[in-house]
Order: C-alpha cells, then structure tokens, then sequence
C-alpha cells in the first residue's frame, strides 16, 4: 500500500469519520444504519469473512435479492480485497451453474428464494463457504450469515490495491454463458465522481435500490451516494406503490430507471395522491414520452445517457429538461468518440461505432483474454454500439451493431440467438 491507494472501503471509512452520524443505509427488513454503524457492522462481517479462511482476492457469488447484508457483503468485499459476483437472481439453475463454473467462487452467498438454483456437482467443487443471508431458516450445510459478524475488535484490513478486481458485473449472454466485465476500486471511485460531479450529489441526497444489485445501474448508484456520504434506502424488488411509499416516508431523491420502472411509479403516485415532493432526479433509460411526464407532474429532472457495464455505467450525460432524446455529452473522466468498421474516426453527422476511453473502463472480460484483447483494440473499448455527435458534442444513439442486436426486458439483455 501507498500513500496514494483509496479504494471503494476507504470512502466507507471516510464518510464513518466525516458524517458518522448521518443516515447511511435502510434496509426495509433490517433497520437504519448510520455511517458508524455501517463501517462497524462492515468491519464486523469481514473479520468473520476472514477468519473463515478466505484470503485476499477469493471471490464470493451473491444470489439473493436486495438487502442491507447484501450492501454490507458487498462493502467487506472492498475490504478485504475480495472480489464479489453477484448472479442474476432471474435465471435458471443450469445458468446459475454455468456462471458459477466460469467465476470459481471460494463462497456462496444466497437467500431463501434462491434455495432451487444453487449449484451442486462440478460447479460448486471450489466452494468452501456458503453463506445463508436468511439466519433464522439456514440449511445445514449453510452457515447463517448473522455468525459471521463477530464481536470484538475487528481485525486490521489488509493492504488492497485499488486497481484490483472488485466486482465481477455480468453482460449480455453473446456466447451462451453472461459474459462478466470485471471491474476494478478505481473503475468505480471514477464512475461514483463523475456521478457526484455531473447530478450535482450531496449529503442531503438520498437513492432509492430498488433495481436488482447485480445490474451496475444499482450497484453504481448506490456506490455514488455512499460516497458523497448520502442515505440508500434498499428495498428487495421493485414494487411500484411501495417505491412511492418509500419516496415519501424517506424524503428519497433519486430514482434509477429502466421501462417500465417510471410509467408505473407514476401511476402509482397518481393514484396515491403523491405528488413525489422531495424528488428531484430519475437517471436512467426511458421514452421521451415518459421523461416529458416526469416533468409535467413532478418538480424531478430525467438524466439519461450512453453506458454499459464494461463502462461502469454511463458515461456520457444529459438533462432531458434541456434535450429531449439525445445521450449527452461525454463526461468529465471519460472521452467518447466514432469509428467505422476498420476503426478509423467518423466526422460530426456521420454512424459510427462508440467507443470510450478513460478510468471507467473495465479490466477486462473474466477469464476471457481474446475476447478483451479484441474489444479493447487499439487503445479503446469498442461498445458494439453505433451513434451519431451533433456539432456541439452531443450522442445520440441510433442502434445496436449486427453482432450484437438484443431484447431488453425489464433492462436486462437477451440475445435472440440466445432465446433460439
């Protein structure tokens, strides 16, 4: 370690020193947490993590829907340098095993809901720690995740560099199997400042997880307001009369957005009287449409734009107040440019392929060096996207290359060839 490392557990620790009494995290089944008692129950689960016996850089799966353990998992995972693979807890137990044999995980974390998709057989041959997040009702060859807490003086965290995997985020199944875009403590912090820099974040400000956090749109956000020392308010799926609930009793600010996430919250809100006071920003994908009625029934602003997980998330930026339809401008820590097929620049007006350069982009596909090699060529990472800048420096995207044309239910990729 250096005097210059800062990793994702360092802005915990900051914020702990900086606003320990502050409102850090709500957990709909677990209670509220401050930034003190969140570092300290953090620090807690990775002393126990640690003395399990996994070491630095082991990787830990997470299939389990939203929760405040699933947070902290995630948060002693920064800590102690382990690299966390969350699943999508919408597949079946052949995908989930697919995953799993690809990811080599030292431990398992899952919940009840998830109890029929666990790997068995090749697939789970490495693991040597699974973890129940549901304590009161753990298998027996589970061990409850409440144990793991231990009391005490936390053991010290080890020395973790912050251009190391943390997170291992799954994209779209091109090969059969989710390719996963492994992401590094700098990847993220970057994503997080740009983030905090471009919606104008603060203290004051509180998030909504409502989207899964195995999508870089939840975990991204959520990892923005920690860092700028603002509340999440985590709930286990999305459900619309609950989220306007929660926008409300919370004062929450911030919404994520993927169709129909909106549509429906606003439904709801209409039909509950709400008129989402506290609001004041949804980020996100959506129809101009449903931008335009966020503006005409709420005081709240629609940010949308260009990004993808092997990007951390967004990276160009756009107040849908100001420009109806259109990505944005490349943001702070980031550049964003065109190329044609043989990877030569396209002039303003013209289709070509997005590609990115900068922090955001990630180490590189999971065990997967050609592909990385391929799709990071020539100093940049090719999105397998196309758009068009307008003369001021503004994307619009236009549509996905051949190879890579998808559904997108509920915001999560589909391959057609995959469906076939």
């Amino acid at each position: 370690m250096t005097a210059h490392h800062f990793t994702l557990y360092d802005a915990l620790v900051r914020n702990a020193e900086a606003h320990g009494d502050r409102l850090a995290l709500v957990d709909e089944r677990g209670g509220e947490r401050t930034f003190a008692e969140l570092r300290q129950r953090v620090d807690r689960l990775a002393t126990g993590l640690g003395r399990s016996g996994l070491e630095p850089g082991a990787r830990l799966s997470i299939l389990a829907l939203n929760s405040g353990a699933y947070v902290e998992t995630y948060l002693a995972c920064a800590r102690q340098g382990y690299v966390a693979c969350p699943i999508n807890w919408r597949l079946t137990a052949d995908e989930v095993a697919r995953i799993v044999e690809r990811a080599r995980p030292q431990a398992f974390l899952s919940d009840r809901p998830a109890r029929d998709r666990l790997p068995g057989g090749p697939a789970a041959d490495g693991v040597r720690l699974w973890i129940d997040l549901d304590s009161s009702d753990s298998l027996p060859s589970h061990q409850p995740i409440a144990e793991l807490y231990r009391d005490g003086d936390p053991d010290p965290p080890p020395a973790v560099d912050p251009d190391a995997p943390f997170a291992v985020i799954a994209t779209a199944a091109v090969d059969t199997v989710p390719r996963g875009a492994v992401l590094s403590h700098r990847n993220l912090i970057s994503a997080n400042l740009q983030e905090i820099g471009a919606l104008s974040l603060t203290p004051d400000d509180r998030n909504l997880v409502a989207l899964p956090l195995f999508h870089i749109a939840a975990l991204g956000r959520l990892l923005a307001f920690l860092h700028v020392g603002a509340a999440n308010v985590v709930t286990p799926k999305f459900d619309p009369a609950l989220t306007v609930s929660l926008i409300d009793r919370f004062r929450l600010t911030h919404l994520s957005d993927f169709p129909p996430v909106l549509a429906q919250v606003l439904d709801a809100a209409k039909a509950s009287g709400s008129r989402l006071k506290s609001l004041r920003l949804v980020t996100g994908l959506d129809s101009p449409e449903t931008m335009a009625r966020l503006h005409d029934e709420t005081s709240a602003t629609f940010w949308t734009g260009f990004g993808q997980a092997e990007t951390t998330g967004l990276v160009t930026l756009q107040n849908a107040r100001e420009r109806l339809g259109c990505a944005g401008k490349a943001g702070e820590l980031c550049r964003v440019k065109l190329v044609d097929d043989y990877d030569r620049d396209v002039p303003t007006g013209g289709e070509g392929e997005i590609v990115v350069r900068g922090p955001l982009v990630f180490l590189g596909y999971d065990g997967l060096p050609e592909v990385t090699a391929h799709t990071q060529r020539n100093g940049w990472h090719h999105t397998g996207d196309v758009g068009r800048f307008d003369g001021a420096g503004n994307l619009t995207f236009v549509r996905r290359k051949a190879e890579k044309e998808l559904i997108k239910p509920g915001g999560e990729n589909v391959y057609p060839a995959e469906v076939e």
